[in-house]
C-alpha cells in the first residue's frame, strides 16, 4: 500500500513541507529508512541524524529543522508514527470460525466473525461477541462473557464468570479470575476462604503475557478502561484499578487496592494492600508503596517518599562509608577536647 505524503498528512492532522505528492511505501528508522520510506523525530537528543536520513520524508515536531528533506510537520510525532504503524501495517484477520480441534460446551453464543483455533476450549454458558479471537491453548471456563473485538493469545485461562468487555488484548499464558491469595489462621494451619467474585476488564484493556489478575473474595477486581498492563504482573483480589493506567512489568499490587486513574508505576513496584492512590500519581521503578497517596505526585523509593527526596537520599548513599568516617573522626576529637575542657 502506497500513500502519498499529503494523504498521510491529512490523515494524521499534521501539515506537509516539500513535495506533497511523493509516494511513502513504509516506516523505518532514521538510520535504516531508505527510499520511498517515511521516518520520524519525537526525541530531540538524535536531531542531527535528519540531516543524514536516508528516507525519502521525516515525520517532525512543530518548528523542527527539516534538512531539505520533505517532511510532515506534528504536535506529537511519537503518536502520530505510531498511528502510521497501525495504517501501514496492521489488517484485520479473516474471520476462521471454529476450527476442528476446539472444543464448544452447550449453551455458548457466538458473535460474528469469530475465529477459533484448534485446541481452544469454551466451557458451557459462555458468550463471545463479534470478531473474537481465540487463540490455541485459549481456556474459557463456564459462564465466562467476552464483547467485540476481543484477542486472547495462546494458552490465557479466563476463569468462571468472569467479564471482559470491547477491543480487550491479552497475550499469552496470562490467567484471569484465579482464586484470591485469602487464609483465615486456624490454630498452627490455615483455612482457605472460598473466592466468589469475578474480574470485569473494561473496554481497551490490554494486558501482557504472563499476569495473573485474582478474582474477588466476594465482589468484583476491576482493570479500569483503557489500562496497559505490561508482562508478569500480579494483581490481587478486590483490587480496583482505574482508566488509563500504566503497570510495568513485575509490579505487585496486594489485595484490595484501589489506584485511580492515569496512575503509573514503574517495573518491579511493590504495593501494599488496603490502601488508594490518587489520580495521575507515577511511581518509580523498584519502589515500595506502603501507604495512601495523594493524587497529582511522583514518588519513588522504600518506603516510598517524594521523588526529589528520594533522588536526594539515593545520591547520599554512595557517601556513606565517607560520611562515617568523618563522623568517627569527629567523634573521637570531641571526646579529646572534653577531656581537656575537664582537666
Amino acid at each position: 500500500m502506497k500513500r502519498t505524503l499529503q494523504e498521510i498528512a491529512q490523515y494524521l492532522g499534521g501539515s506537509v513541507s516539500g513535495d506533497g505528492e511523493i509516494l511513502i511505501s513504509g516506516l523505518a528508522t532514521l538510520d535504516d529508512a531508505g527510499e520511498g520510506q517515511l521516518t520520524f523525530l519525537a526525541n530531540p537528543k538524535y536531531a542531527a541524524k535528519v540531516a543524514t536520513t536516508r528516507a525519502s520524508a521525516v515525520l517532525l515536531p512543530e518548528g523542527a529543522n527539516a534538512q531539505g528533506h520533505n517532511a510532515i510537520f506534528h504536535p506529537n510525532p511519537y503518536l502520530a508514527f505510531a498511528k502510521l504503524l497501525t495504517l501501514f501495517y496492521t489488517a484485520p484477520a479473516a474471520p476462521l470460525g471454529v476450527m476442528a480441534g476446539a472444543f464448544v460446551a452447550e449453551g455458548v453464543r457466538m458473535g460474528a466473525d469469530v475465529s477459533v483455533y484448534p485446541g481452544a476450549s469454551i466451557g458451557s454458558g459462555v458468550v463471545l461477541g463479534d470478531r473474537v479471537t481465540l487463540h490455541p491453548g485459549v481456556v474459557l471456563y463456564p459462564g465466562v462473557v467476552l464483547g467485540d473485538d476481543v484477542t486472547l493469545h495462546a494458552n490465557v485461562s479466563v476463569r468462571e464468570r468472569c467479564r471482559i468487555g470491547n477491543r480487550v488484548t491479552i497475550h499469552d499464558g496470562t490467567v484471569i479470575g484465579s482464586d484470591g491469595f485469602g487464609y483465615a489462621p486456624d490454630g498452627t494451619s490455615w483455612y482457605k476462604i472460598p473466592q466468589i467474585g469475578i474480574v470485569i476488564i473494561e473496554d481497551d484493556v490490554e494486558i501482557g503475557s504472563n499476569n495473573v489478575v485474582d478474582r474477588a473474595a466476594l465482589e468484583v477486581t476491576r482493570i479500569g478502561r483503557g489500562t496497559k498492563i505490561d508482562n508478569l504482573v500480579q494483581i490481587g483480589h478486590n483490587c480496583v484499578i482505574g482508566e488509563d493506567c500504566m503497570i510495568v512489568s513485575q509490579v505487585g499490587i496486594s489485595g484490595s487496592t484501589q489506584l485511580g486513574n492515569h496512575v503509573i508505576m514503574g517495573g518491579q513496584v511493590g504495593v501494599a494492600g488496603h490502601i488508594k492512590i490518587g489520580d495521575n500519581v507515577m511511581v518509580a521503578a523498584k519502589s515500595g508503596v506502603a501507604a495512601s497517596l495523594a493524587a497529582n505526585q511522583m514518588v519513588g523509593g522504600i518506603p516510598a517518599i517524594a521523588h526529589k527526596d528520594w533522588l536526594k537520599a539515593s545520591m547520599t548513599m554512595p557517601k556513606l562509608p565517607e560520611f562515617r568516617k568523618t563522623l568517627s573522626a569527629l567523634e573521637k576529637r570531641v571526646k579529646e577536647l572534653e577531656k581537656l575542657v575537664s582537666s
